[in-house]
């Protein structure tokens, strides 16, 4: 039976991979290349792995699809890295039914957005509905600080007040804001995790406090972000630096202009992980100038010495 107070074993600077959801050319989920993906990654140094979030462009696929990606996700880790599973949804209901199946495939928690489309019309409204999911939840569960994306930010109030629950055991901040990073640390136990998700920010958020990341590009560069992570850990900073410089800050530039599902694909396509750089509307493929500029970053990227 699945316990929301189950620790989550990670180390002190940790790199897990936002998961791109690999489709064949007709859309349909590529269950063994996911497989492959899973197994590259782990091979590679990753801390833990994270399917069903915006890179796996969890919001085109139906419930029976996460299901399935995340199952196939826990499968092929084998219980050699831990599963935090997507569970975004605009209900607490809906997220619930999302936690409660990542839970039957064997995931070990869930990254929950706040909900996307309505916005909260108080910071209270956001905190109501944390405290709603953790109640319900049969996973810890990890806050996902999105505001692009969802009903704007997650108040650090909200935050800390929520980081005292045993159930919430950390936070993705994908913010793109150095100083949220800071005040998220300042304000919460030093249990709570704080995991950057601007991949442009990786350095800088380690010295602000962050335990590490959950990133798109880990998922294309792993050995990269692991050599990265034990860097950090080290103090290291002018060795983290160059690998920020090199090989992550180009990418992510690129994949911020063109987008980070259709550009992760691509990405891991010229590095021969994928096939197929498919995604379902309303994204689309990256071709011409756009896949030219990702196939350059990362052409040059992939030179910096393993």
């Amino acid at each position: 039976m699945s316990d929301p107070t189950t620790e989550i074993d990670l180390p002190p600077v940790a790199s897990l991979p936002a998961l791109v959801t690999p489709f064949d050319a007709d859309e349909t989920v590529d269950h063994g290349a996911l497989s492959e993906i899973v197994a590259w990654t782990i091979d590679r140094g990753v801390d833990g792995l994270v399917p069903c979030g915006t890179t796996g462009e969890f919001a085109s696929l139906s419930g029976e699809e996460r299901r399935a990606v995340i199952e196939t996700t826990v499968e092929a880790a084998g219980g050699r890295v831990p599963v935090i599973a997507g569970a975004g949804a605009t209900t607490v209901p809906g997220v619930l039914g999302f936690i409660q199946d990542a839970a039957a495939v064997g995931a070990d928690a869930a990254l929950v957005p706040p909900p996307y489309y309505h916005a909260a019309n108080d910071p209270a409204g956001n905190r109501d509905f944390y405290k709603r999911v953790a109640d319900g939840s049969d996973l810890p569960i990890y806050l996902y600080n999105i505001p692009s994306c969802a009903s704007g930010p997650i108040a650090v109030e909200t935050v800390s007040e929520l980081a005292t629950r045993e159930e919430v055991r950390g936070l993705k901040d994908t913010s793109g804001d150095l100083s949220a990073i800071e005040r998220f640390v300042a304000k919460t136990p030093a249990s709570f995790r704080v995991f950057e998700g601007y991949d442009d920010h990786f350095v800088g958020a380690r010295a602000m406090g962050s335990d590490g990341g959950i990133n798109a590009l880990a998922g294309v560069f792993p050995a990269a972000c692991r050599t990265l992570c034990d860097a950090l850990d080290a103090g290291e900073f002018g060795k983290a630096r160059t690998i920020q410089q090199q090989v992550l800050s180009p990418v992510f530039e690129v994949c911020l202009e063109y987008g980070f599902a259709a550009g992760a694909k691509v990405a891991l396509r010229e590095r021969n992980v994928i096939e197929q750089a498919t995604v379902r509307p309303p994204l689309v493929e990256l071709e011409g100038s756009a896949r030219a500029a990702v196939t350059d970053a990362v052409e040059r990227a992939a030179t910096y010495p393993k």
